[in-house]
């Protein structure tokens, strides 16, 4: 059964979203809505009418600094806040190949290269995902299983590996992929086939204290 996905990663967005308007209320109508109130009790305590917040809520008007200030005061935030959408930082990082930051991580073997490819900070996603590129070139005695927060997906590009997650193993060969809840331990548990190439994405709410 294929379930049906309601966000569309493709979905083409027209320009005028960068507009200051439209940012604006995107912001109107999160506050709105995070704080349960509807279209016209706002309209009701603001004194403007429901046409007007409409079109303020769909970037339609350009509103005055006046109903600006009466809007963040009945929503009782900053005005300033009104202006965070517009006024925020979208944040791309690109990694050429070879360029990735070698780092170590609990469980870290010699011949087992870890490359973090990117990483962005505190956003308005909620959500800091950390990409890297994990080569192992030779085999160990032992290998530590990881355990931590968040969720994460490995994609295998080359070689082959036992991946132990929780109770379960899996076989993973070039192609395959294993999306997981990253709380469980896991970690390779036996290289097959050397040298071994794979993506481990991970991703975590920004606040969660990770161990």
């Amino acid at each position: 059964m294929v379930e049906r996905l309601t966000q569309d990663p493709h979905s083409l967005r027209a320009p005028r979203e960068k507009v200051l308007e439209v940012a604006i209320g995107r912001v109107v109508r999160s506050y709105r809505k995070s704080q349960g109130t509807t279209v016209a009790e706002l309209s009701e305590t603001t004194g403007l009418s429901i046409g007007m917040l409409s079109k303020i809520e769909n970037g339609n008007t350009s509103p005055s600094l006046s109903t600006l200030q009466t809007l963040a005061n009945a929503l009782s935030v900053p005005i300033t806040s009104l202006f965070r959408q517009y006024e925020e930082r979208r944040e791309a990082v690109f990694t050429k190949s070879g360029e990735g930051v070698e780092t170590e991580r609990a469980g870290t073997r010699a011949g087992h290269q870890y490359n973090l490819l990117g990483h962005i900070g505190s956003n308005s996603s909620g959500v800091i995902v950390e990409p890297y590129l994990i080569e192992l070139t030779s085999e160990s005695d032992t290998f530590d299983t990881f355990q931590h927060g968040g969720i994460e997906t490995i994609y295998m590009l080359e070689g082959a590996v036992e991946y132990r997650h929780g109770a379960d193993v899996y076989s993973l060969r070039p192609g395959d992929t294993l999306f997981f809840d990253a709380d469980a331990p896991h970690g390779p548990e036996e290289l097959t086939e050397l040298p071994a190439r794979y993506l481990s994405i991970i991703s975590y709410p920004q606040k969660a204290n990770r161990s």
